[in-house]
This record gives structure tokens, C-alpha cells and sequence, in this order.
């Protein structure tokens, strides 16, 4: 299939409005190049991420995995849309292409039964599934004036860590239904948690200790915000309203966890429409969540 630029940007736009439930509310806050080129990078983050979540039989995932890689190495050779874009985008902006590389060996972490040993451990996970989107985020975004961008991808990374924290948080029961437990096991062990399901298939906590846990991990998860939103003076008005939107929909997940840990025992937690809304808009005005 071949595509021009214009009709490839128009997909991965599409496939960002449609898919991007969380990061889409952020995205079109920007001007509309930046708009393009980072729904670009989004698509074909998501097209990795969907291999990895996808149905596909074990070895079919590797293979497709392994593909992605070689395919990146030859961008300007394939013309499909989401490919043509991603081109287009890394001509016109300095983006990390090592950084898809990353979230491909990331997403090969979720291929078989996951546990985590510490939180040295998640840290390496976090940073190459969320991480290295925070940096392809930061390529497009662009610093203003003078910037150490060695210490600003550092700040984007932490970014992209936290919501990974967040994600994590949220999804412990559907992670576990997968056979994935991301929540370190020397601290469970500590906190005296088991992650078990109960006969209702909710997760069972029946001395609340997964609850306290839950609350402690959502405290460290905040200060990884606090962390990776010093990027933010070095942005731009829009991109900076931009990256406050979509880091400000998962602070305020984390901070409805925190706040009551049971609210994930049942249920994929999310925000309203209206409630993403309100966040994107109160980022223009330069507030967070």
C-alpha cells in the first residue's frame, strides 16, 4: 500500500482520535505540525503495543515484534501510512527512533507470565514502555530557548514512568486475570500482600494490606510526577498545555487510587469525558491536575 504524507498523517490522526482515549485529549492541544507528527509517533507506539495485548499466538507476536524492528531500520523504504509518517515526522523533528526500540523490548516483557522482583526492576520496565514515549513526546514538544537536553529527556522519561506507575495501580486485577503482576514481590512481601482474586473475581484483600500497599505505592508514583513535571518551563505554551493534559488525566486517576485504593479492586477505573475535558481545559490555563 502506498500513501502520500498527507494521507498518512490523516490516518494516524485517526487512528489517535480513536484509540488514544487518554493521550488524544493532550495531543490536539497542539499546533497542528506538532499535532501530526506526535499522532504519528503515537500510532506506531500503539501498533507495538497491540501486538503485545493482541490474540496473536506466541511466536507470530515475536515475529511481528522482530519486524518492527527491522522495519524501523528502514523507514524510508515502506510506504505504508503509519510508516510514511513516522519518516516524515523524523525528518522534521529530532525523534529518538532508539526509543520505539525500547518500547519493543518492553512490550517483549509482556509476552510471557510477568513478575517483578523490585522496584530497581519496574523501574527498567517503566522506562521502556512509558519512558521512552515520554521522549519521542519531548522531540516533537521541542525545549525552548537555551536547554541541557540530556537532563530534559531525563525529565521526560521520569514523566512517563509515573503514569506507567499509575497504569500499573489500576490495572492490578486485569493484569492478574493475564498472569502479569507488575507490583514488586519483595515489597508485597513486606506489606504481607497476596495478589489473589476472591470467588467474585475481585481482587481479595481480606485484612486490607493490599489496600495500604496500593496507598504506598500511589505516594512513591507521585513524587515520579513531581519529578518529570520540572520539563514543563522548558515547553512552549501549547506544547506545555499539551503535555499537562495528558499527564494530568493519569495524576488524577492516581490521586482518586491513593484516595481509595478499592476503587481498582472491581473495575478498570477511568475519567468521564467530561472530567478529561475539564483537565485538558484547565491545562491551558496552565494548571495540573
Amino acid at each position: 500500500m502506498t500513501a502520500t504524507v498527507e494521507e498518512a498523517y490523516t490516518a494516524c490522526l485517526d487512528i489517535t482520535r480513536t484509540e488514544a482515549r487518554n493521550f488524544y485529549y493532550g495531543i490536539r492541544l497542539l499546533p497542528p505540525p506538532k499535532r501530526n507528527a506526535l499522532s504519528a509517533l503515537y500510532a506506531l507506539a500503539r501498533r507495538i503495543d497491540d501486538i503485545g495485548d493482541g490474540d496473536l499466538p506466541l511466536e507470530e507476536k515475536r515475529t511481528a515484534l522482530a519486524a518492527v524492528r527491522k522495519d524501523l531500520g528502514r523507514l524510508g523504504d515502506i510506504h505504508e501510512p503509519v510508516y510514511v509518517a513516522v519518516a516524515d515526522a523524523a525528518r522534521r523533528y529530532p525523534v529518538p527512533l532508539g526509543a520505539f526500540e525500547e518500547l519493543v523490548a518492553g512490550v517483549e516483557t509482556d509476552l510471557t507470565d510477568v513478575r517483578i522482583g523490585d522496584f530497581d526492576e519496574l523501574v527498567v520496565y517503566c522506562r521502556r514502555v512509558a519512558g521512552s514515549v515520554g521522549r519521542l513526546c519531548l522531540s516533537i514538544f521541542g525545549p525552548t530557548g537555551s536547554s541541557d537536553l540530556e537532563t530534559l529527556a531525563l525529565y521526560a522519561d521520569q514523566l512517563g514512568i509515573a503514569l506507567q506507575q499509575t497504569n500499573i495501580l489500576r490495572d492490578i486485577r486485569e493484569d492478574l486475570t493475564n498472569d502479569r503482576v507488575y507490583l514488586p514481590a519483595d515489597e508485597l512481601e513486606r506489606f504481607g500482600v497476596r495478589i489473589e482474586l476472591d470467588e467474585h473475581g475481585n481482587l481479595d484483600d481480606p485484612q486490607g494490606r493490599l489496600a495500604g500497599y496500593i496507598r504506598y505505592a500511589a505516594g512513591r508514583a507521585q513524587d515520579w510526577y513531581s519529578l518529570g513535571w520540572r520539563l514543563l518551563p522548558y515547553l512552549d505554551w501549547r506544547s506545555g498545555a499539551s503535555c499537562r493534559a495528558m499527564s494530568g488525566i493519569y495524576h488524577h486517576l492516581l490521586r482518586r487510587i491513593g484516595a481509595n485504593p478499592v476503587l481498582v479492586y472491581n473495575q478498570r477505573l477511568s475519567l468521564s469525558a467530561g472530567e478529561k475535558a475539564q483537565v485538558a481545559l484547565a491545562s491551558l490555563a496552565g494548571a495540573r491536575s
